[in-house]
């Protein structure tokens, strides 16, 4: 009997169910994370392109933009391009998440797993997806709007977005709305890669959360992964945010550039290397406490309908 039993081949160990929310609710997670974003955190971005837009040194720093647009402009134009920035946040996260857990799908093995040179690559192929779909027409017309000064609309250029966008296209032409798109790409690119990959690796580490295992993280540890992993992409690539705002306020009648090897090169030159890290600070102040809100909210949602599915498997 003994002999029998010490013949028998060892079992395997049993695979872990990994039960991933569906592209789909990705992606519907992700587009009310960013309209919570857009929301609470457009000043920033308005500080942002003032800055990077600012060649002869008129704010001295983050705070002192902020304030001065205030005190000049009036409170509400720090909110200026809000309308276009939510219907792009809404787009965009709706493509990223969704676009990112396809290719996820796309990247596993046989049993269900992912490897972190799978996370890269659907995080790269999420950045490039939005930048040529959405990010890019987006921003121009968004930078165009918060370049202006005042809020009176009888004496401004661009009257609203859609106005905007008609302008832009019709004075300069339909494909000055994918101005920067070069930059936008690789700025996006390099921003998904290392934000789902350090996302997920932040989960690990720090919550003991696995892709699909079922387990809902707290807003709050959500939000600390989402921050942390969100760091990462604008202190490397913020040169690339740079030209892509320069290149997208320049109009026909005004300072242009060859293109975005032209613009990087230019700036570089007249301006200095540190130029290229110009708006860093406000970025930093608006990406990472962005991320932290979309992760918070769109982690809730994804992790209710993983749980329920891995009750259902």
């Amino acid at each position: 009997m003994s002999a029998r039993k010490q013949s028998q081949p060892l079992q395997p160990a049993p695979v872990a169910t990994v039960v991933a929310a569906s592209p789909t609710v990705k992606a519907i997670a992700g587009s009310l994370g960013g309209i919570m974003e857009a929301v609470l955190l457009q000043p920033i971005d308005v500080i942002k392109t003032r800055l990077q837009l600012d060649s002869r040194g008129r704010y001295s720093g983050i705070f002192h933009c902020g304030r001065t647009i205030a005190a000049e402009e009036g409170v509400r134009s720090l909110w200026k391009g809000l309308t276009p920035f939510v219907g792009q946040l809404t787009l965009k996260y709706a493509l990223r998440m969704g676009s990112n857990a396809f290719f996820l799908e796309m990247l596993r093995d046989k049993e269900g797993r992912l490897t972190n040179t799978s996370r890269l690559l659907a995080g790269l192929g999420a950045g490039v997806s939005e930048a040529m779909l959405i990010v890019t027409p987006f921003e121009v017309v968004k930078t165009r709007l918060q370049q202006q000064r005042g809020t009176d609309k009888a004496l401004l250029k661009y009257k609203g977005p859609v106005h905007t966008a008609m302008l832009v296209a019709r004075e300069e032409g339909p494909m000055k709305l994918w101005a920067g798109a070069t930059a936008t790409t690789i700025r996006q690119g390099s921003n998904q890669m290392s934000m789902f990959w350090g996302k997920s690796v932040a989960d690990g580490l720090i919550w003991g959360k696995r892709d699909g295992d079922g387990k809902v993280l707290t807003p709050v540890q959500s939000a600390a992964s989402g921050f942390l992993a969100a760091c990462i992409g604008p202190v490397l690539n913020n040169p690339m945010d740079v030209v892509k705002t320069r290149m997208q306020a320049a109009t026909r009648s005004g300072a242009g550039y060859a293109g975005f090897a032209d613009c990087l090169l230019t700036v570089g030159r007249t301006e200095g290397i540190g130029a290229l890290w110009k708006g860093l600070t406000p970025r930093l102040a608006r990406t990472p406490p962005g991320q932290a809100i979309v992760w918070a909210v769109s982690d809730q949602i994804t992790g209710y309908f993983e749980k329920q599915r891995l009750a259902q498997a």
